[in-house]
């Protein structure tokens, strides 16, 4: 038998998930090196792979044979199937076009009437079976089903049926071998079967892993799949090693009494030619009116937007630049895309929902930005259409759309009822297994003891999409424990198999796809989590079919200023519109020169407050400039930046003709933008060229950087520049080619920065409030947000079921706590509260527990209300109501009962009752401030009434300790004392056997976390408990964005020496008085103020920046070096302008 006689025509590939270990590459490879034409994809009730499959069979010179195993069940009359209806297994193949749609449709069917899980009516299959060629499914197949319990003439009736639905030709008994008595036995029959029918045999090898080899692997998938161990006897396991890539020998061995089932398999291949037409584009129409075309209805709706954002008398620059970009968009046949994308946006602002200014290349576009797409002028900020859309490069266009985080879905919603559900769909992402994640579904999978796997996988570096392999390469210990420990190289050598397998579908974050015709044309579909269709194919595949998609984005932030806005137009009846906000705010700037930034979208990270720092922005370009700046790259040239700006450092240009493109960025290029303008007008580049030089240069392939540069050179003297000018311009911009970011995209998120810089600057109250209840969830940045709350003497008051709303609200100019940041309290409990309140304030717990029905809030709500000091407004004792709680939810339920079947009003105070409420006992004494504390952090995640530290404030302001919040604006290696409460340990053992450990530490101000090396640890590990209060001399270690304390010496704080504490001198505190503070008298009035009123022993020292002196304050001027007075001071003279140095 020729070694090309046998095709696998029932093949799993990785993307049958956690159900097969053979990835499409090493599969179609492998076919190719046993010498096989052709080969099909045959995943488990999906079709995810087929476009990778499809393009990596074309690209080895292997014929595609597209299809899917489906599971097929009768429908029943009454009911939906059961979750244990699993169906019967059918193995379809495309013949044709026609045929791979129709699987489409019928696997979209399945996705969409399987409750459970896919499953499809084989009611269903007429109609749909022409161009598909249909296999039985061996003995998972329903025939198979048949023929293992005996019923032979069941069997062949239900052959004849399939026959019937797919034509006999086309419809083939499969029979596969794997070593197995029982399927011996089916085999036999089915033979029987196709000899009492007529019908062909077909033989296929049930693949499931590359080589034989791989079987263990493959049972680690399948384990990690049903969450079991190998060691479990009741979970799924293939009883042989035969479900690899056979070659054509093998096969033959297995099938040597029935050639011809071999031989159907080659067959069957020749007939399968399926061409899928990739890189066609499949645009979606927006529906005209009256039968306009769709690019003179573009213009008529530009048009408007032209008068509404430029007025009546718009100049020629602006409608020369519209004309140019309608032609380019009605020559590219992208009008009705503007269209539809114009349609959603516009709905999205009529129903109050926040649309973000822009989001990548689309700011460029004024075409955008007339139809309210964008909100950035792209004419006077310089940005380029053809950086967006480029004429001389076809390629589609792509417009992120950022909405409010909470109401993304209701503009999903609008597409979906305006262009049907069959045309719109969410598109599918998958998650792989990367290295970490590997190691420990591979170590449960193995039974691997927790701490091994735990020690394992971190070691692994903490690196952005490292691998296993580069992860040993880096990791000495890692390499160190593969060779000591033959378990630890088990656990690796099967998680390197299984590394970037995919392990779960999931929706992709923001792409929506929208489609002229019904999308199972092109892709076949399943039912997302929300109820939205998702797309089998991911992005790539999708862009491949040329379906358009576009990115529906929810950004928190935008959901941020929307609550503020409506906080300040409820709480200080003025009204905010974004898009009219001025871009000069005096106060906006000086918040931004000091990094007050905490909160605000792109600039709260410790590396961009040091940049804004340095910088000190004092016009809206600055941020565009900044966010720009902050990245790998151009980072370097932050501090010459910034010196240029200030006048510190001389701008200079290569040439003059470069000063009006560099002149905004001080000389350097910061943009692609940039790039692109001395092209055009260096070189005498159009702009669409400009972006083919912009993207060539950045690719760094040497063929093409030579072949633009003889372009630009030749450009460049045509133009009257010399060679050598020209040489150099052109190697400058291959140097800045990395560094060059998108314009557009860095001017748009500048202006959402500058949206709620503004807000917090002007409106720091509703603002705080908002960003409070956007950051529920993080007990950390809720505890960074309150801090800022304090620093700005805004009170943060707690949770009161009289008061609180489901979120954080604004109360008299304070911050109010929500109910929904108290845990085991449930949105049900909460909505109950609030109703019965809307009725009347409750008057006490019985009252409460009377009116509130205890099936939603149970004992368990009631106490975390009472605990954290939502109930403090009945009485301040939570002691004595908590200790009352049991009798009053009894009284309650027995008033209740005694009431049943009357009409009882319990707002009303005359109203009788059988039985006096119970009353707050007096004799219970109250829980201790620490108890109470550990109950509020317990159930708020923060200790909201004070801090463990408070008890030692006057030893923590004697010593000066470093607030933790703070740390991460020390340098690297700097030597810091801290103070803080242990909240929690993690010990470990090194790989030379010393204990070390990692300690988190909190303070009033922020969690860090302080590494306790074996030389440490062996003089402190019974200090490190959680509870205690320590106090850590160390060094500032910068890793990455998170910076961390390595400690030198711990002690407890009460262990510090009484004589150390009575003769440490007090600290002095240093203020830094620039010009501008100087020179306003009311500030420094307020500031005088603040020190008079202020008591305590520290000396204060003022240093006026601009003359360069420094004057001691009078002892009368002396204070207390709290927090508290920092704050204040900074508040006036402004953010790190004030230091404490101990003496």
């Amino acid at each position: 038998m020729d070694r090309a006689s046998f095709v696998h025509l029932h093949v799993h590939s990785e993307y049958s998930l956690l159900e097969s270990a053979a990835r499409i590459r090493p599969l179609v490879r492998r076919a190719k090196e046993l010498g096989m034409h052709a080969l099909a994809i045959t995943d488990s009730q999906a079709m995810y792979g087929i476009i990778p499959f499809y393009k990596t069979c074309l690209e080895e010179g292997i014929k595609p044979i597209l299809g899917v195993q489906i599971r097929v069940a009768d429908r029943l009359a009454d009911r939906e199937w059961s979750r244990e209806e699993k169906g019967h297994a059918l193995v379809l193949l495309a013949e044709n076009m026609t045929g791979y749609r129709n699987i489409m449709r019928l696997l979209s069917q399945a996705h969409m009437e399987g409750r459970h899980h896919p499953l499809l009516a084989k009611d269903r299959l007429r109609g749909y079976t022409e161009g598909i060629i249909a296999l039985s499914g061996a003995q998972d197949g329903e025939i198979g089903m048949l023929l293992r319990a005996g019923q032979i003439e069941k069997a062949v009736e239900t052959a004849e049926a399939y026959a019937l639905l797919f034509g006999k030709d086309n419809f083939f008994l499969e029979i596969q071998d794997h070593l197995l008595e029982e399927q011996k036995v089916v085999n036999q029959r089915t033979t029987d079967v196709g000899r009492m029918t007529g019908l062909s045999l077909v033989a296929t090898n049930n693949v499931r892993y590359l080589k034989e080899e791989d079987a263990s692997v493959f049972d680690v998938l399948l384990c990690i799949g049903e969450g079991k161990t190998v060691e479990d006897i009741d979970r799924t396991k293939y009883p042989t090693h035969e479900y690899y890539l056979k070659s054509v020998e093998e096969m033959r061995e297995l099938f040597i009494f029935l050639p011809e089932a071999l031989e159907n398999t080659v067959r069957i291949a020749e007939r399968c030619n399926v061409e899928l037409p990739l890189g066609d584009s499949i645009l979606p129409r927006f529906s005209v009116p009256d039968g306009q075309a769709a690019a003179d209805y573009l213009r008529h709706v530009c048009e408007e937007g032209l008068v509404m954002r430029y007025g009546k008398e718009a100049d020629n620059e602006v409608r020369e630049r519209l004309d140019y970009e309608l032609d380019v968009i009605a020559r590219m046949g992208f009008s009705d895309y503007f269209l539809i994308v114009w349609d959603f946006i516009r709905y999205a602002r009529e129903q109050g929902i926040a649309v973000g200014p822009g989001r990548g290349s689309a700011a460029g576009s004024l075409v955008a930005y007339v139809l309210q797409i964008t909100n950035i002028d792209p004419v006077q900020y310089k940005l380029l259409f053809e950086r967006f859309l480029n004429p001389e490069r076809v390629s589609m266009p792509d417009i992120d759309i950022d909405f409010s985080y909470e109401r993304r879905d209701e503009v999903i919603d609008y597409v979906v009822r305006k262009y049907g559900r069959e045309r719109v769909a969410q598109i599918i992402t998958f998650g792989t297994m990367a290295a970490r994640a590997a190691v420990r579904d591979v170590g449960r999978a193995l039974d691997t003891p927790l701490p091994v796997v735990d020690r394992i996988a971190k070691m692994i570096p903490s690196e952005l999409g490292i691998t296993l392999d580069r992860a040993l390469a880096k990791s000495k210990s890692l390499r160190q424990a593969t060779e000591e420990n033959p378990q630890v190289e088990k656990l690796l050598k099967v998680a390197r198999a299984v590394e970037g397998l995919p392990r779960h579908a999931s929706t992709h974050a923001a792409g929506v796809v929208i489609s002229r015709d019904p999308l199972t044309e092109y892709v076949p579909i399943q039912q997302g989590h929300d109820g939205h269709g998702l797309t089998q194919y991911a992005m790539e595949a999708l862009e491949e079919v040329g379906l358009l998609k576009m990115d529906f984005l929810g950004l928190k932030n935008l959901t941020l200023l929307e609550r503020a806005i409506r906080i300040i137009r409820e709480e200080e009846t003025q009204e905010i519109d974004l898009a009219t906000l001025p871009l000069d705010d005096t106060r906006t700037y000086r918040m931004l020169s000091e990094a007050d930034t905490a909160g605000v979208f792109q600039l709260e990270s410790s590396g961009m407050r040091h940049v804004l720092r340095e910088v000190k922005p004092s016009v809206f370009e600055d941020i565009v400039a900044v966010l720009a700046l902050f990245r790998p790259g151009p980072m370097e040239f932050i501090p010459d930046f910034a010196a240029a700006k200030h006048g510190k450092k001389k701008v200079e240009y290569m040439h003059p003709v470069l000063e009006p493109i560099l002149k905004d960025t001080y000389g350097f290029i910061l943009y692609q933008e940039q790039i692109m303008q001395i092209a055009s007008t260096v070189a005498g580049f159009t702009l669409g060229e400009a972006d083919i030089l912009r993207r060539a240069v950045s690719k760094k392939k040497r063929e093409l950087l030579q072949e633009q540069r003889e372009k630009f050179v030749a450009g460049a003297l045509k133009q009257g520049y010399d060679a050598t000018l020209a040489n150099q311009l052109y190697d400058m911009i291959v140097r800045f080619a990395d560094y060059g970011f998108n314009r557009s995209h860095s001017a748009a998120y500048a202006m959402i920065a500058y949206h709620m810089a503004y807000l917090k600057a002007n409106h720091p109250v509703a603002f705080l409030a908002s960003l409070l209840t956007m950051a529920q969830g993080s007990t950390e940045k809720i505890a960074e947000y309150i801090e800022e709350c304090k620093r700005r003497s805004i009170p943060v008051l707690g949770p009161d079921v009289n008061c609180s709303e489901v979120d954080f609200t604004v109360e008299n100019g304070s911050i109010r706590f929500g109910l929904a940041a108290i845990k085991n309290v449930g949105v049900q409990a909460i909505r109950r509260i609030l109703e019965e309140r809307e009725q009347k304030p409750f008057t006490g717990l019985a009252d409460f527990c009377l009116r509130i029905d205890q099936r939603v809030c149970n004992r368990r709500v009631l106490e975390a209300l009472i605990k954290s000091g939502a109930m403090d407004s009945f009485s301040s004792n939570r002691a004595a109501l908590l200790t009352m709680l049991d009798e009053a939810m009894e009284w309650a339920q027995r008033i209740r009962k005694l009431d049943e079947g009357n009409q009882i009003d319990f707002f009303n105070e005359e109203s009788s009752t059988a039985e006096e409420a119970p009353k707050i006992p007096d004799d219970i004494p109250d829980f201790g401030q620490k108890e109470k504390l550990l109950q509020e952090k317990e159930l708020l995640g923060l200790y909201l009434s004070g801090h463990p530290l408070d008890d030692y404030r006057s030893i923590c302001e004697r010593f000066s300790f470093l607030p933790l919040g703070q740390l991460r604006e020390m340098r690297d290696k700097q030597p810091i004392r801290l103070a803080g409460m242990v909240v929690g340990v993690r010990s470990i053992t090194t790989r030379h056997g010393q204990p070390m450990a990692f300690v988190q530490l909190e303070d009033q101000t922020s969690r860090i976390e302080v590494v306790v090396f074996p030389g440490v640890y062996h003089h402190v590990s019974q200090l490190l408990e959680k509870g205690r209060l320590l106090v850590v001399d160390g060094k500032a270690n910068h890793q990455g964005e998170e910076v961390k304390c390595i400690a030198d010496r711990i002690k407890d704080i009460t262990e510090l020496d009484q004589t150390e504490v009575q003769t440490k001198p007090s600290p002095v505190i240093f203020v830094k008085i620039e010009a501008e503070i100087e020179s306003d008298l009311a500030k420094m009035q307020q500031l005088q103020q603040i020190l008079r009123e202020g008591t305590g022993e520290s000396p204060v020292i003022l240093y006026y920046a601009a003359k360069r002196q420094s004057v001691q304050l009078a002892q009368e001027y002396n204070v207390s070096a709290t927090s508290e007075i920092i704050r204040k001071i900074e508040k006036i003279v402004g953010k790190g302008f004030v230091i404490i140095k101990n003496r």
